[in-house]
């Protein structure tokens, strides 16, 4: 699939205007350079792990997807700046899938998280996908908030105190 076949127009509710598009081969240094301007914390947030830079296996396994188990949607501001990335990826059996967002600092507050957040549900369940999940940091305020706006429930992550699992039925 070409990087800019099936791109969308979306608008945040703060009224940002987004251009979103699944990702492609070809934009692993435009998502270097976007991970770049993510906060610590929120890369942290992202990878559920202590990373001060994306690697650039992680940046393949973005880049490289199949457009069928999993999709990576990013995010374009009016000016072709890259604001957000939003990954699902479903099981096997294409019920479940797992969403992972995030949104650069500087355009937090603006609706971006919601938007992508929506627009990856709606992409889940024209395909199938009966059960959006997303495991989260318990400090992970923000973004449980919105999910919880959204109308995910929270409940503990099994094997880890310090994560919850969100999931909503589509």
């Amino acid at each position: 699939m070409e990087a800019n076949a099936q791109s969308t127009s979306l608008e945040t509710r703060s009224g940002l205007s987004l251009r979103v598009r699944p990702v492609g081969r070809e934009d692993g240094d435009l998502l270097k350079s976007f991970f770049a301007k993510v906060t610590t914390d929120d890369l942290r947030f992202r990878f559920l792990s202590g990373i001060n830079q994306v690697s650039d296996d992680q940046i393949a396994m973005m880049t490289n997807v199949d457009h069928k188990q999993t999709e990576d949607f990013l995010a374009f501001t009016d000016d072709d700046t890259l604001v957000a990335t939003a990954m699902i990826a479903k099981d096997q059996a294409g019920r479940r899938a797992e969403v992972a967002i995030v949104v650069r600092g500087d355009y937090k507050q603006k609706g971006v998280g919601w938007t992508m957040l929506n627009h990856a549900a709606e992409y889940a369940r024209a395909t199938g996908v009966e059960t959006l999940e997303a495991v989260e940091s318990r400090q992970n305020e923000p973004a449980i908030g919105v999910e919880r706006d959204f109308g995910f429930s929270v409940k503990p992550y099994d094997d880890d105190s310090t994560l919850v699992i969100v999931t909503k039925e589509l």
